[in-house]
């Protein structure tokens, strides 16, 4: 029975972390979702600008915190293991869905491509970032990352088998192309307004810091591997470096990329 509950509760997590994605991405590029990031009633730059960055703040506090390893060790103390990741989840998820509903939108336009082929382009741009994420989750094990693959495991008896220090597809070319692909999907925009330029500059800063605290994990995980990889990968931009030395591999650990999780 409890490896039953095991698994129900990691579904349920798991799909609602995938409705409150989806609509996440409506949301940001203000498609067929009842509000985007431009839609609702006016509010004062006063009132809107704190409780927008009181949103995002609990955002990427949840998501650093709960993403250390410090506090996992710690946590783990109190919870089963299989439980760790789903629960994990259904936070993050929690804090998502709550900045989406408690969005305060500011609508005034600061920049506005009138071309229609220009703005198609950027709206192309965009839904491929979000690609580029939903790929980079799955050449990191998708379900390991999600806590789908640690509830079945449980639930069938089985242990997480060990893995290895790989850099699968994307990642040979950068080593946070699901950053990368989170910062084209909130830049190419046709039409930006304050609130979506609000909303991609603190998401892009809080990204920056994340990949500083994720490398410094991942050092110490993997050591002078990760160095290596570091020294020949660029970070997010595959410009100024060649993958000449041998290839190692990135650890399914590295589900710290989702960000972190």
């Amino acid at each position: 029975m409890r490896k039953t509950m095991i698994l129900l509760y990691g579904l349920l997590s798991y799909a609602f972390f995938l409705v409150t994605f989806l609509y996440a991405i409506g949301f940001v590029g203000g498609h067929l979702v009842p509000k985007g990031i431009d839609d609702g009633p006016s509010t004062p730059l006063a009132h809107a600008i704190p409780i927008n960055l009181a949103l995002l703040t609990l955002f990427a506090v949840q998501h650093s915190v709960m993403a250390r390893p410090g506090f996992k060790r710690w946590w783990l103390r109190f919870i089963s293991p299989a439980l760790e990741r789903p629960t994990y989840v259904l936070l993050a998820t929690s804090a998502l869905a709550l900045l989406l509903w408690q969005w305060r939108p500011l609508p005034e336009t600061v920049w506005s491509v009138t071309n229609p082929a220009v703005a198609a382009a950027l709206t192309v741009l965009s839904l491929l970032g979000w690609l580029i994420v939903l790929a980079s989750t799955f050449l990191i094990s998708h379900f390991e990352l999600f806590g789908l693959k640690q509830v079945f495991f449980r639930f069938t008896g089985k242990s997480l088998p060990e893995t290895g220090f790989k850099t699968p597809g994307l990642y040979k070319l950068v080593r946070h192309p699901l950053y990368l692909g989170f910062i084209i999907a909130f830049w190419a925009t046709p039409q930006m307004s304050q609130g979506h330029l609000l909303f991609a500059v603190v998401t892009t800063a809080y990204i920056m810091v994340g990949i500083a605290l994720e490398e410094r994990d991942l050092i110490a995980m993997f050591g002078d591997d990760y160095r290596r990889y570091r020294e020949r990968v660029a970070m997010l931009l595959p410009l100024g470096r060649m993958n000449t030395a041998p290839r190692h591999d990135l650890a399914s650990n590295r589900v710290g990329d989702a960000r972190q999780e």
